[in-house]
């Protein structure tokens, strides 16, 4: 037991003894406290952005690129509700974050008081699990269980509440352990059921067209888990398809490899995921992005569906054989059995010279323009230029997102970090930040559209403070580019607004934050423009215009099965001017 202690000391302390190496935060009155005792001390190092929701998606960024929870403080009412967004993107994406908010005094609550909300209740719905602290002797305890339940199982976000008595009481603290913590209902699986992994593991030898469905899961098990899906392809020698959020947990340089699947996968991922007759979903969600229309979802596949999230499996999908446990625990003991039993996969050759069918569609060739910048190749020139490099790509939320997806290949978990269930703009900057922070060596990219990057644009003076070399490369399309591309496709082009008439100019937008500008105007320029902001040792925003009617394809329309897809111009079915098919 040690000396009694503020609130706030203790929840400084508790946080030291966590580990935790930075928080990202927003100061105000109801979290003064908290902020005076951060002065005081040196162990853990502050970031103050310029938003909440800047904060939170920072924390993201730095969570999903080092595998450690991240951490936000922010104050009481609009700063709690500012980070609504961010907290409500984690628990959607499955990422692990501890949210500080303050809250009025314990006499307020309840009253309406100045900058007052009911954040636990607001934040339910959003959170893994929250909490409003009444009692300072209950915070240490409290704070560690918050990030054991933030990292354990499925990894989410839990929001922790702080009246400002709270922090300024005096209580006695210690560190406790887990086996202590009072949230005894809490228990997660993670050793999988001998009995189903000897079931899948037998249904997998005998299948003659297995396909291995990935997603975010595999990421979120550890690094080890991405070389044990590697192992698990190689010895079944079943072909391999992600999520967006599991891009990287499989080398994309393989063979194996199918490419993301879904409203904007690949034609051989999706054709794939039809045919199949036995599909092994490994830390993924059949989720509606991936499915298309539900009915005509792989009606003649068996379904195996490994999860640590239990209500998962048959959420949306029946599957034939549900496993609840940690995905990389489950592949390795999948491992283990094929080999003590011998197994050897079936002919599988007459399947992957059915997929090569499938790819020599070539769903993702680039189109050829020498007036205009195509997307794609602007992408496809980054990758060509940074890979070496292994660079940590953070994305904003649109036509820029899915055109990464298709054309910038990884090798490795942790190197793609993107907004995935909630689609949140806004998302890629502050996430980069976060990221740069994590991993001060690292190359770190946001690609990003011209209107998502204004999401949060006010985090430019964030990297600025903190110097951080981030780089920024906009594909400026001066549209709403995906809302534009549906807009053509379901609403015969009626625009509801033009954007282009009040957008930026982003060199200059990048000087008055002391970034460095560029422009890219011509496709000829692009290599040296790409080589510019990799070599300046500082944070750069490249302004690439791009062509404005470039359609993001392969798609998937909405309401259609997963193998209606629209992979050209071409295949549209409405109204499409000459102009714009000419440019997808």
């Amino acid at each position: 037991m040690t000396a009694e202690m503020t609130g706030a000391d203790i929840l400084l302390q508790a946080l030291t003894d966590l580990g935790v190496e930075v928080v990202f935060g927003y100061p105000g009155g109801a979290v003064l406290p908290i902020y005076d005792a951060l002065f005081k001390q040196k162990r853990i190092r502050h970031i103050l952005v310029r938003h909440e929701a800047g904060a939170v998606h920072a924390a993201e960024g730095y969570a999903r690129s080092t595998g450690k929870s991240g951490v936000v403080l922010v104050t009481s009412g609009p700063g709690a509700t500012n980070a609504v967004t961010g907290i409500a993107d984690a628990l959607m994406d499955s990422i692990p974050l501890v949210v500080l908010t303050g809250q009025v005094g314990t006499p307020l609550i309840g009253t309406d008081a100045f900058q007052e909300c009911d954040t636990v209740g607001i934040t339910r719905h959003c959170t893994k699990h929250n909490y409003l602290v009444k009692d300072p002797a209950q915070l240490g305890d409290v704070i560690h269980e918050a990030f054991h339940i933030a990292t354990s199982g499925r990894p989410g976000p839990v929001v922790v509440d702080l009246p400002k008595d709270v922090q300024v009481a005096a209580a006695s603290y210690r560190k406790p352990s887990i086996q202590s913590l009072p949230h005894k209902g809490y228990r997660p699986a993670s050793k999988a059921d001998t009995k189903l992994i000897e079931a899948a593991v037998e249904m997998i030898a005998a299948a003659e067209r297995p396909i291995l469905y990935t997603g975010g899961g595999i990421i979120n098990s550890g690094p080890v888990a991405s070389q044990i899906l590697r192992d698990l392809a190689r010895i079944t020698g079943a072909p391999v398809t992600s999520t967006l959020m599991g891009l990287g947990a499989f080398p994309a340089s393989s063979p194996q490899w199918l490419g993301m699947l879904g409203m904007h996968g690949t034609y051989e991922a999706n054709m794939a995921m039809n045919k199949a007759d036995l599909i092994i979903c490994l830390g993924a969600r059949f989720d509606d992005r991936v499915t298309g229309r539900l009915d005509a979802f792989s009606p003649h596949s068996k379904k195996i569906h490994i999860d640590i999230d239990r209500s998962s499996i048959n959420k949306t999908v029946r599957v034939d054989l549900g496993i609840v446990g940690d995905v990389g625990r489950a592949m390795e003991d999948m491992i283990k059995l094929w080999k003590a039993r011998q197994h050897q996969p079936q002919d599988l050759a007459p399947w992957l010279a059915q997929i090569d069918g499938w790819r020599a569609k070539k769903c993702l060739k680039i189109p050829v323009s020498t007036k205009e910048i195509m997307p794609q190749l602007a992408i496809r020139k980054l990758w060509e230029a940074t890979h070496a490099k292994k660079p940590i790509i953070t994305t904003e939320v649109g036509q820029h997102q899915m055109w990464a997806a298709q054309h910038f290949d990884f090798e490795g978990p942790n190197k793609w970090l993107t907004s995935g269930g909630l689609g949140t703009m806004g998302y890629g900057l502050p996430a980069a930040i976060g990221a740069q922070l994590g991993n001060p060596n690292a190359l770190v990219i946001d690609i990003a559209g011209e209107a998502s990057i204004q999401m949060n644009i006010q985090e430019l003076g964030t990297a600025t403070q903190y110097r951080l070399p981030v780089k920024i490369f906009i594909l400026n399309n001066e549209y709403m580019g995906m809302v534009r591309q549906w807009q053509d496709l379901t609403y015969a082009g009626r625009y509801s607004e033009s954007y282009s008439d009040a957008l930026p100019d982003f060199v200059k937008l990048a000087e008055a934050y002391g970034w460095k500008g560029v422009r890219i105007d011509d496709p000829a320029d692009l290599e040296a423009g790409i080589a510019a902001m990799i070599e300046h040792d500082g944070p750069v925003i490249v302004d690439c215009r791009v062509a404005k009617l470039a359609n993001c394809f392969p798609m998937i329309p909405s309401g259609a099965a997963h193998t209606d897809m629209i992979l050209e111009a071409d295949d549209v079915v409405g109204e499409m001017d000459d102009e714009a098919k000419a440019l997808v």
